[in-house]
């Protein structure tokens, strides 16, 4: 018994207080919800401060807008079908316009765009287009890069939306520009047609000019790519798309071994950003960056930078972090959630470790099951200069088994949101663990990284007997971070600002 005692006052010992967050969170009024539908697909606010959310259900789409005071003072459901789903968006003149794909037959294919329009409070459905597609083929590629294919002029005149058009024995690939204000076609060009080659969308940008920037992987022999190589068997290309043409802008690789790139605009450049490994795609080594002049369309620059010793220190006991850093021990399965950019150009880039397992389970009684269990565990964080350098990386060392977390930039200070144990546990080497113990209660985190990468493990609530909320179902918006509750009949909003 006095072992047990000796041993429960030394984990409260090691137990992290939280420190009061430096956000402000203020909750709406409940409200009962008419359909079921947990995942927020958009927030944005206007600027005279009324927010709308968008929200995905079963065979609906909701739409609620909220005032300053955050009442709802206007909702709109829309019946859908399990042929139409939701394929992005775009914010811009106080409308949002909520971009829908319906699937009559195997081959058909319609894009619907919803408005709701905030300051006559009022819906409208609209065809953008219709084509045709060989069998099931998805016109947006994978639904978990669907945010890639929409994207808006920094002066918001120009919209522009990216399509597969795989056939048969042929790929190919339109980006189709529209006018803001009369969502009439400016242009549409196919790009990347070939036999040989398979093109797959990383991500798209638009300029104030209605040039697009299209950046996929290039496969040139086959479509996949080897866990082990000396020489990958695909180049990055950046297309350069206009309504004369598409030219083309080849990132040869050496030993890197990139998953995906992501395009950050710069005045008269393009900074081309991601994570890079020496083994394979599924691994990272460090970050790299290729900087692209588009005034004269060439690759001006080619940044590739190992990953810093704090992020295995926050990861590892000291002599693991010692060990794997020394050897320059590579990071695995993870992949880029968000790409966030601050006041001043610096790019964040913040990924998490994602593996499935699987266990037999005997019952005794000459049989058994096999469990599968998703994990969700540590985020990595990498801070790089507007020139392109690595400035600093960190790690959380987590543990989840479920979506957790979400990430925004307020103030130049970089936000983590997640629910952790109501506890976060301090280890003997210095690491803190974000984790849940066996019966522990929960709480509402809010992990704040400084501009030189100095942690603080803020709590915003601790949630029992209070309303649970889920961060990844959240959005940022307009200096607003957005989430809705996800247990009871009633929901709730919780604002983070």
């Amino acid at each position: 018994m006095k072992t047990f005692y000796m041993l429960c006052l030394l984990l409260l010992s090691l137990q992290v207080a939280g420190q009061s967050t430096s956000l402000k969170a203020t909750e709406t009024k409940p409200f009962k919800d008419k359909v079921k539908a947990y995942e927020i697909t958009s927030i944005f606010t206007s600027e005279s401060g009324e927010t709308i959310i968008a929200r995905n259900g079963r065979k609906k789409f909701l739409f609620d807008v909220f005032n300053t005071n955050s009442d709802k003072i206007f909702s709109e459901v829309v019946k859908s079908s399990r042929k139409e789903k939701h394929v992005g968006e775009l914010f811009y003149n106080n409308k949002l316009n909520f971009f829908t794909v319906y699937a009559p037959k195997k081959d058909e294919r319609i894009l619907f765009c919803h408005t709701i329009d905030l300051n006559k409070k009022s819906y409208s459905k609209k065809t953008i287009f219709e084509t045709t597609v060989e069998k099931k083929q998805s016109l947006f590629g994978s639904r978990k890069n669907h945010n890639t294919s929409f994207a808006l002029s920094p002066n918001g005149n120009f919209f522009a939306i990216a399509t597969d058009n795989i056939r048969k024995n042929k790929n190919s690939y339109t980006i189709r520009v529209y006018n803001v204000t009369s969502n009439k076609l400016v242009y549409k060009t196919a790009y990347q047609e070939s036999s040989d080659r398979s093109f797959t969308h990383n991500d798209l940008y638009i300029d104030d000019n209605a040039n697009v920037y299209s950046l996929g992987k290039l496969y040139v022999k086959n479509h996949k790519s080897k866990k082990h190589q000396k020489k990958t068997n695909y180049q990055f290309v950046l297309n350069k798309i206009t309504k004369e043409g598409n030219t083309e802008l080849l990132i040869d690789l050496d030993t890197e071994h990139i998953r995906s790139l992501r395009i950050i605009p710069n005045e008269n450049s393009i900074q081309l950003t991601g994570f890079y490994s020496e083994i394979n795609e599924n691994r990272i080594k460090g970050a790299c960056n290729f900087m692209v002049n588009t005034n004269e369309f060439k690759l001006d620059n080619k940044k590739a930078q190992v990953l810093p010793k704090q992020v295995y220190d926050d990861l590892y006991n000291y002599r693991a972090a010692k060990r794997k850093k020394k050897k320059n021990k590579e990071l695995s399965n993870f992949e880029i959630d968000h790409v966030l950019t601050d006041s001043k150009g610096n790019t964040y880039l913040i990924a998490e470790e994602f593996y499935i397992t699987q266990a037999y389970v005997n019952n005794g009684n000459m049989g058994g099951y096999w469990v599968t269990t998703y994990h969700y565990d540590d985020i990595l964080i990498l801070k790089n200069t507007k020139d392109g350098n690595l400035e600093w990386g960190r790690s959380i060392f987590k543990r989840a088994t479920s979506p957790s977390y979400n990430a925004f930039i307020k103030n130049d200070k970089l936000h983590v949101i997640l629910n952790s144990g109501k506890h976060l546990l301090k280890k003997k080497d210095g690491r803190t663990k974000v984790s849940r113990g066996w019966f522990e209660s929960t709480s509402l985190y809010d992990i704040e990284y400084s501009e030189n990468g100095d942690v603080s493990y803020n709590k915003i609530q601790d949630n029992k007997s209070k309303t649970y909320y889920s961060p990844y179902f959240g959005a940022y918006d307009m200096e607003k971070f957005i989430m809705i509750s996800t247990k009871g009949t009633k929901k709730r909003f919780m604002t983070l600002e």
